[in-house]
């Protein structure tokens, strides 16, 4: 985890009830997710073997461990995960070398956090060489806080992610609001008490109590997200 911040930090300026905002990165602020299957495709053809379609749905969002273990089941390869996860990591930091694009309304949505100064923090179960290259094109000062995949025991599904990242900012879970696009983020969100927008990215999300569901982060803002804490109370 890197943070800037101290883990006393005050909530937001305007003293409302939200106390942090928790981003996922791939397929949430980024649209990264069609890079990620097209990287595993293109690793697992030059090992000789053809991924099947129906398989994204079920790597999507997860952790790299999962992920490639799942892959190499599937297929039968003959490659060791710690191996693959190397192969995968050094292709998707090919592919994204020259930039990443933002996913529509991130850019409005990231400006208006920092205005009104909402914490904000990037939670990725993407390995942190990842993430830092992610952020040299979308912009470090984004986040005063990021958790990345490979610095927790245990990664999404399981809540020790946004844990972290709301004790980093010293703040309650539930007061947190995290913005994810795959079941298994939102998962880990709401096992840790944290109040969800889900803006499905590749497969679709069921709507449930504390948690909301939006096509697009063009329709999230700060008023948004403060309503939807206030309502879980």
């Amino acid at each position: 985890m890197t943070s800037t911040v101290p883990a006393s930090l005050t909530p937001t300026a305007d003293g409302s009830t939200l106390q942090a905002v928790l981003l996922d990165m791939d397929g949430t602020l980024v649209d990264t997710e069609g890079f990620w299957w097209d990287v595993e495709v293109e690793v697992f053809a030059d090992l000789g073997h053809r991924l099947e379609t129906a398989w994204r749905d079920v790597v999507v969002g997860g952790p790299m461990t999962r992920s490639a273990g799942y892959l190499i089941e599937a297929t039968g390869a003959t490659i060791a995960v710690e191996e693959l996860t190397v192969l995968l990591n050094d292709r998707f930091e090919k592919r994204i070398g020259s930039g990443v694009p933002l996913m529509p309304g991130a850019a409005r949505l990231l400006a208006e956090l920092a205005a009104h100064e909402v914490p904000t923090a990037l939670v990725s179960a993407s390995h942190r060489r990842i993430i830092d290259r992610v952020l040299d094109s979308v912009g470090h000062h984004h986040f005063a806080l990021t958790v990345a995949g490979d610095e927790v025991t245990r990664t999404k599904p399981h809540p020790e992610p946004y844990l972290t990242a709301a004790a980093g900012f010293g703040a309650d879970p539930w007061r947190c609001a995290v913005i994810e696009d795959t079941a298994t983020g939102v998962a880990s969100a709401e096992a840790a008490g944290c109040r969800v927008v889900a803006v499905p990215s590749v497969a679709p999300i069921a709507p449930a109590p504390g948690r909301a569901v939006v096509p697009s982060l063009e329709d999230v803002d700060l008023a948004f997200l403060k309503d939807l804490v206030a309502e879980g109370r």
